[in-house]
């Protein structure tokens, strides 16, 4: 609610534009006192390790999104008024970043990785697989609230393509068939040990996690070693190889075929570019033009 400039209540309703996609922020417009209370003693430690109150402000959307599984108005209002900004500042920020929900999210937030690497491993197949099992398409829940499905781009981890992630945690090398059993042991309640990183936990308490508040977890489990990951490393050892000092001089190589020495390739990088010459559009007529002059010839 703000006023126009003769004095009548306007109410503008925040959220994304009318052309956006995705659902509007929604929920009750406040919290109730108690947990306003709660949510204000962790919000002072999070805004204590900034120099400037507005740059926790990513890390106070995962406070409240904590709470509710997913930003309401009310999360958005206690934003705004921990850290002095405008509800529209905040929600401006908030609808920005995906990892950042605006309706409510399961137990388990699946995200099967479909970028390119992933997909061509599997990943689409692994997605479609899973929208047909669960009943619910990419961005839903299961009816049961334990399993909120998402595909999502690159997870970093292509060395272990394809890569589901539940809340963040990778599960190395799936298919079709180890996804659709991590999502049946996710809903059956047993116990689900990622392949890298710390013990799975809810949604919720990961968003608290990422808010930066203590997350009392071991950082990696028993056994596990990124051995792909490792892979350069080993082969490099292997073969006595290792990194020169930062200051040693490059040595002199003998002149490539063609009677370029590397040094001079080298050096040539470090020149500025040419400026292009040619004309935009083009003209006729010209060095351009000329399909003899072209380095497209046969």
């Amino acid at each position: 609610m703000t006023l126009s400039p003769n004095g009548s209540p306007v109410f503008i309703e925040l959220g994304q534009r009318p052309d956006e996609a995705g659902p509007p922020i929604s929920g009750e417009a406040l919290y109730p006192a108690d947990v306003t209370t709660r949510l204000e003693a962790s919000a002072r430690d999070i805004i204590a390790k900034y120099p400037r109150s507005r740059s926790a402000l990513l890390p106070l959307l995962h406070l409240v999104q904590s709470e509710d599984g997913y930003l309401t108005k009310a999360g958005l209002a206690f934003c705004a008024a921990q850290l002095d900004l405008t509800e529209a500042e905040v929600t401006a920020v908030a609808t920005f970043y995906s990892m950042y929900r605006r309706t409510p999210t399961g137990e388990y937030l699946v995200g099967v990785c479909t970028n390119t690497l992933c997909a061509i491993m599997g990943g689409d197949a692994i997605l479609d697989s899973l929208q047909d099992y669960l009943g619910i398409h990419a961005g839903d829940t299961t009816d049961d609230g334990r399993v909120t499905l998402e595909h999502i781009e690159c997870n970093a981890a292509c060395d272990y393509a394809p890569v589901v992630m539940v809340n963040w945690e990778f599960f190395d090398n799936q298919t079709p068939s180890s996804a659709r059993e991590l999502v049946d042991a996710l809903r059956a309640g047993e116990e689900v040990v990622p392949s890298r990183g710390a013990a799975l936990c809810t949604f919720k308490q990961t968003a608290r996690v990422l808010a930066g508040l203590p997350d009392d977890r071991p950082i990696t489990g028993d056994g596990q070693v990124p051995t792909a990951t490792l892979a350069g490393l080993r082969v490099a050892r292997e073969l006595n190889m290792e990194a020169p000092p930062p200051d040693a001089q490059p040595s002199s190589t003998p002149p490539d075929s063609n009677g370029t020495k590397p040094e001079a390739v080298q050096t040539t990088k470090n020149e500025p570019a040419p400026a292009p010459s040619a004309t935009v559009p083009a003209e006729a007529d010209t060095e351009e033009t000329d399909p003899s002059t072209t380095d497209s010839r046969d």
